[in-house]
């Protein structure tokens, strides 16, 4: 399916997740659908493995995290974030590194502060490797960070793409 994108999201310098300076991070770029879902775009290295050719299961589990914590933003402002209370992952199959991924997360209920939301790692053929469910408080940036951060930390990437495709998953049993 391609969808839409009307807007990429801010990252950061450092983060592990979407820092654009961290030897060791994702520097993954989180773009917003037209249907306020939120689709995070990163390709795994080595250094995010576990077993050999598979990434670390708390890699998925941090993406996963942040793209449905980051689904709030939408709905509020470039700075509200979720900070977790839970999150359940449910690991499908094995992720691998050195290709590029995508996660896709979604607001499923809004009580104000508290917000829950739902988000699913394809591989690239489209299959889902990962799904996680989680409950998170609403927190606005500067709630937890500088001013400083905010004004020399915090940007919106210059590779802002029109859409985005997640391939379907297609099904390897025969007919009948």
């Amino acid at each position: 399916m391609t969808y839409k994108i009307k807007q990429t999201q801010n990252i950061s310098r450092g983060c592990m997740v979407c820092g654009v300076e961290n030897d060791f991070g994702l520097k993954t770029r989180f773009h917003v659908t037209e249907e306020n879902e939120v689709i995070a775009v990163f390709t795994p290295r080595q250094v995010h493995q576990s077993y050999p050719q598979i990434t670390h299961g708390g890699i998925t589990a941090a993406i996963l995290d942040e793209t449905i914590g980051r689904a709030i933003m939408p709905l509020t402002d470039s700075l509200a974030f979720g900070v977790t209370i839970e999150l359940n992952v449910k690991y499908k199959k094995p992720v691998p590194y050195d290709v590029e991924l995508k996660a896709m997360g979604r607001i499923t209920r809004n009580n104000g502060r508290i917000f829950e939301g739902t988000g699913e790692l394809y591989l690239p053929d489209g299959t889902v490797a990962a799904t996680a469910e989680g409950k998170f408080l609403k927190r606005p940036l500067e709630k937890f960070t500088s001013a400083e951060f905010i004004k020399n930390h915090w940007f919106t990437p210059d590779d802002v793409p029109e859409e985005i495709s997640i391939q379907p998953e297609v099904s390897s049993k025969a007919p009948g």
